[in-house]
């Protein structure tokens, strides 16, 4: 007796599962906007936007396959335009060769969309053969990856990777002009894509995860880091942030005699925020990812979207904020096992930090040297 729920709820659970899974196969079908007359020559379009996959991702995956060929662009954008391909959809590529003019204008489309992109192989249907699930990306599906407003490096055994002969392949109009004012439109610095010395057209230069995220091509969901300051009227007051795909990292730094206010804020939503706040137990600053300032309970709460922790610090601990490799803001668990917050890579705004520390010290000198 004592079993019979709990096998009523697994019936119910596997009925609910078999449900969602029967529906994604459907929508996944009649959602395949691949051509009729589709050969080995286009662009195939898969687009899941099935209760499953919105549950989980809140967005469609399209996933792009074959060859680009000249056409891919219009079809692409006729789905946009119908709305089959929302605005901030996650793309998935995984072809090689093809036309490098469709292949940048795709990645103008991706842009204008605030697409993200990555690499990967579409859901196969129920009674498909089964196939690789490698998903090479080289030529002009580089270009289109390089579209996407959010770049994820590949994974497993995933490869990007770019010709290494002729910069037109495929296209007899593409001139190298064309592509370095599209990289430039893309922010993306040419020299990061210089092609790899080689003796045949087929070779291909293959990029790293490392090399990918140190040049820009990658982001993995986070746009470049900024700072900016404000040293009058009144107190200097310092903002660095970075924008994510879902939302904002921001830290603000106030000047005060005697003691610099430091608010760290992290807008993920406010349901989202409420929920890391009810499950934390300890709010601290990281400096150098050595934990600071930290608090139980208290010093941590939800304000305008986002998960909130304010400490203040003396004047004389600003040049170890300033001139530190790392700055963060975190919420844990007692135990420790999960925590949730970010930590920014200072490198890339040093120089208006820097101004910002000698705007603080004209404000309210103190005795410090640089480094605190």
């Amino acid at each position: 007796m004592g079993w019979r729920p709990y096998l009523l709820g697994s019936a119910c659970l596997l009925m609910f599962c078999a449900g969602f899974a029967r529906e994604a196969h459907a929508r996944t079908t009649t959602e395949n906007h691949a051509s009729p007359k589709q050969d080995s020559k286009q662009l195939s379009i898969q687009v899941n936007d099935d209760k499953m996959t919105l549950a989980i991702t809140r967005v469609p995956q399209v996933y792009l396959y074959g060859v680009i060929d000249t056409d891919s662009p219009q079809r692409v954008a006729a789905l946009m335009q119908s709305r089959k391909i929302p605005n901030g959809s996650d793309i998935y590529l995984n072809a090689s060769g093809g036309d490098v003019h469709a292949g940048m204008a795709l990645g103008r489309l991706f842009r204008s969309g605030a697409m993200s992109t990555h690499l990967g192989t579409p859901r196969q249907h129920q009674h498909a053969p089964v196939q690789a699930k490698t998903a090479i990306c080289t030529g002009a599906c580089t270009y289109a990856y390089l579209g996407g407003l959010y770049r994820w490096t590949p994974s497993g055994f995933d490869r990007i990777g770019l010709q290494s002969a002729d910069p037109k392949p495929d296209s007899a109009t593409q001139t190298p002009d064309d592509i370095t004012s599209y990289l430039h439109d893309m922010g993306i610095k040419p020299e990061s894509l210089a092609p790899a010395t080689s003796t045949s057209r087929d070779d291909a230069m293959w990029l790293s995860a490392d090399q990918m995220l140190s040049t820009g091509v990658a982001n993995n969901g986070n746009q470049p880091l900024t700072a900016t300051f404000q040293s009058s009227p009144g107190a200097p007051s310092l903002v660095i942030s970075q924008l994510f795909r879902n939302g904002e990292h921001r830290i603000v730094l106030q000047c005060n005699p005697g003691v610099v206010n430091v608010t760290a804020y992290d807008v993920v939503g406010t349901e989202h925020a409420r929920q890391i706040v009810a499950h934390g137990f300890r709010s601290y600053m990281e400096v150098n990812q050595q934990e600071s300032a930290s608090q139980e309970r208290d010093g941590v709460s939800v304000a305008d979207q986002a998960v909130v922790i304010s400490r203040l610090y003396p004047s004389t601990q600003l040049g170890k904020l300033l001139y530190g490799y790392t700055l963060g803001a975190w919420v844990s668990e007692r135990n420790a096992a999960f925590r949730y917050g970010f930590a920014f890579v200072l490198n890339p705004v040093r120089g208006t930090l820097g101004d910002f520390y000698q705007s603080c010290w004209r404000f309210a000198p103190w005795p410090t040297t640089q480094g605190g």
